[in-house]
């Protein structure tokens, strides 16, 4: 993690300061998942890699009321500030106040000082500030598939590197979904996880 980073300053040159954003956000590619790495998960997913699964999810919902396209948006900046900041957990020692300042700074450097407030600066920050307000639909179904896509995860970490189980994976995502759609895939993969636990256990009997 890399929360003590030092936050960009603009050199005044629009060029130059657009190329240092696309040049931070490779560190979305780089930097690993904090809650893999402190369970000592060999080769975790990246930042991206998390949320380039839930922007296809997000595709393949059935709910004809939301705006898919706004859903797959808000799931590519929904963790952005982790660029700056790396993404920070409970572990970490850090308040959730301070982590919401230094995610909502990361932004703003990356809003003002690295894309000049430019058009595309704004509507990266509007659509950052709604996943954060949580009061569009769209914005309440994209946390579900963020709760939805780690316990997915946690349960291909148990099945393909023969973990212990990580419930506290699920625990902390699966019941604090309210999309019926989401509810439904959750369910679906518990059962999945019975399954295999089930065939596992019968294997080694």
């Amino acid at each position: 993690m890399d929360v003590q980073s030092k936050f960009y300053s603009s050199t005044g040159n629009v060029s130059v300061d657009r190329l240092a954003f696309f040049h931070i956000l490779e560190r979305l590619k780089t930097q690993k998942r904090t809650g893999w790495v402190n369970n000592r998960i060999p080769n975790p997913e990246s930042i991206s890699d998390h949320m380039y699964r839930m922007a296809v999810l997000s595709m393949c919902t059935s709910d004809t009321k939301l705006d898919v396209a706004k859903c797959v948006m808000l799931c590519v900046v929904h963790d952005l500030a982790e660029a700056q900041v790396g993404d920070i957990a409970p572990s970490d020692g850090i308040s959730k106040d301070e982590k919401t300042r230094l995610e909502a700074e990361a932004m703003r450097v990356f809003v003002h000082e690295m894309l000049h407030n430019s058009p595309a600066a704004q509507r990266i920050e509007a659509l950052w500030q709604e996943y954060e307000a949580r009061e569009t639909p769209e914005a309440r179904f994209v946390k579900d598939l963020d709760r939805f896509e780690m316990a997915v995860q946690a349960f291909e970490y148990e099945r393909d590197l023969n973990m212990p189980k990580l419930q506290p994976f699920y625990d902390s995502s699966l019941p604090q979904i309210k999309h019926p759609e989401v509810q439904e895939w959750g369910n679906d993969l518990l059962e999945e996880r019975s399954r295999s636990f089930a065939t596992a256990s019968s294997s080694q009997s």
